[in-house]
């Protein structure tokens, strides 16, 4: 096996604030993912500075959606995501929104759904997301809560590009048995920072759907 291309990038959310684009440009970031929303009520309030500030420096972006999925269905949740921000157009430059499904900061690991539950809300949401955008939303998510939340589905990974978090050296198990990722978060440090699976005409391939 020989070196695969990759594509390094950023995901940035309020945390953030403002960001130094042209600092992160410098230090060779040429992608980026920006949070958009959270469940129905929030929108991030950084969002027009990190996702136009990104792309004006060059780099091609795209948003993300945190679930909470405990709190509305996944089809509302789609919709308000691709009208604050989520949304595609087919530039070169905007890469297909995301789905953040992970560990429930606010209470249980699974927000109280069952594993069959959890699929169809996501389900829902990807159905939805792709009938607003054309497109079909990457999944970022982790092994160990994937398992757990999802009894470890297969059901999108024909589908659905996987996001995979893994903050180590190597990559690991992918969850949901996807025969590949299409992005790599591997480290916090100093900030979200990932691999993509290929070369630049891959990642302009991914934008352009």
């Amino acid at each position: 096996m020989g070196i695969t291309a990759t594509v390094e990038g950023i995901d940035v959310s309020s945390h953030q604030g403002n960001v130094d684009w042209a600092y992160w440009w410098g230090q060779g970031k040429r992608f980026a993912y920006v949070k958009a929303t959270e469940g129905t009520s929030y929108k991030n309030p950084y969002f027009a500075q990190q996702y136009n500030g990104s792309y004006n420096v060059g780099m091609i972006r795209g948003a993300y959606h945190f679930a909470l999925p405990n709190n509305s269905s996944g089809a509302t949740q789609a919709n308000y995501f691709a009208s604050s921000g989520g949304g595609w157009s087919r530039d070169g430059k905007t890469l297909p929104g995301a789905l953040d499904i992970e560990y429930n900061p606010y209470g249980a690991t699974c927000y109280g759904l069952s594993q069959s539950a959890m699929v169809s809300w996501i389900r829902d949401f990807v159905n939805t997301y792709k009938s607003r955008t054309g497109r079909d939303a990457v999944i970022y998510t982790n092994y160990n809560w994937w398992s757990t939340c999802t009894g470890n589905s297969t059901a999108f990974n024909s589908t659905n590009p996987l996001w995979v978090a893994r903050y180590s050296s190597t990559v690991g198990t992918l969850p949901g048995a996807w025969p590949f990722y299409t992005f790599w978060q591997f480290t916090s440090s100093p900030i979200d920072q990932s691999h993509f699976n290929g070369d630049m005409s891959r990642l302009t391939a991914l934008a352009n759907g």
